[in-house]
Formats: structure tokens, sequence, C-alpha cells
């Protein structure tokens, strides 16, 4: 966007932030069958954030998310997805993160730390993100990006459903890498 102006100073950037939708992918990866890998994301999520650019660990963030909104790109694997074997929508409906501690490790990354509660168990997680930047979008909405990722154990959230393949393995793995493409927009 050639439009847009680059901030210099961080210490701007402190303040009530909404994350966009519209320009945010919350996605994760899983293998199948042992042999390839198969991409999700959800697409019904929202959360805020206050960020402190002084003490960073005074930034909070909370995200909340639809688990019926899982989108693999096969109606068949979403809807097994959503059932007991997996995320058990009907009594969970919702996915979230809240974070506990943020603290900076280099020039543009940053470690989050957070509880995830997927299924009704809660689990502390570290997230590393680099910072992508901040730019003024033409219509005057300050944003800011970071991109990052982390690998959970499903078993860890009571996701234990498998099956057994008959050349050895499991179909899916225990393995899953959560994927962060995060834009937010800072409040007026």
């Amino acid at each position: 966007m050639s439009s847009a102006t680059q901030h210099a100073d961080r210490s701007q950037l402190s303040g009530r932030y909404t994350i966009d939708p519209a320009h945010t992918r919350l996605g994760f990866v899983a293998r199948h069958a042992m042999v390839t890998k198969v991409r999700g994301a959800f697409n019904d999520f929202e959360g805020t954030a206050v960020l402190d650019a002084e003490n960073l660990d005074a930034s909070k963030i909370t995200v909340t998310i639809k688990a019926k909104s899982i989108d693999t790109r096969n109606e068949q694997r979403d809807e097994h997805l959503r059932s007991n074997d997996f995320l058990a929508m009907a009594d969970y409906p919702e996915i979230s993160f809240v974070s506990t501690s943020a603290r900076q490790t280099g020039e543009q990354e940053l470690e989050l730390t957070g509880d995830l509660t997927v299924r009704g168990v809660t689990k502390s997680v570290t997230i590393p993100f680099q910072f992508e930047g901040a730019a003024t979008d033409p219509f005057g909405n300050v944003r800011i990006g970071f991109e990052g990722s982390t690998t959970i154990n499903r078993k860890d959230f009571g996701v234990v459903w498998n099956a057994p393949l008959e050349t050895g393995g499991v179909l899916v793995s225990e393995k899953v890498v959560l994927e962060f493409e995060v834009s937010m927009i800072k409040d007026a």
C-alpha cells in the first residue's frame, strides 16, 4: 500500500486495538495419514489488545474464536472436526486465548504467553511473534501487524481421537502448528 505511512516512533503505538478479521488469519496445520499436511483456519473470531509500548508486559490481548467456523476446505472433514471426536463444538462453542505476559526478544520480535482454552481445557502457551510494522491506511486507521506460530499437542487439550493406519502410524498427528497473521486497528 503505497499510500500508507510508516510510523517511526513505536511509543505512538500504545493504545487499544481491535483485531481486523478481514485481514487476519488464525490457522493451523496438522499431518494427515503420515504423508501430507492439512491446513485450515477459523473464519469467525474477535479480539482486542491493549498495547503498552513502554512496558510490553503490561500489554493484554484477548481472542475468542467460534469453533463452528473451522474451515479446511472440505465440509465432511470440517463436520468431523466440529464433532465430539475433536472440538466438541456443541459443548464447547468457543476457543479462547487470554495473554498473561509479553516480552521483547529482539528488535522486531516478541513472545506472547497466555492461556489457550480448547474443549474446556486451559493450558499456557508461548507464541513467538514478528512485528511486521505499523502504517496509517487510506481511511486514516493506524494498523499494526504481527505474524507468529507455535506447536501444541492436541491431546493436552483433550482432543484424543485417532485411527491407526494399516502401514503403521495414525491418521492425524498429535502435533498441531497454530499460525497467526494478525492485523489490528487502533481504536479512535
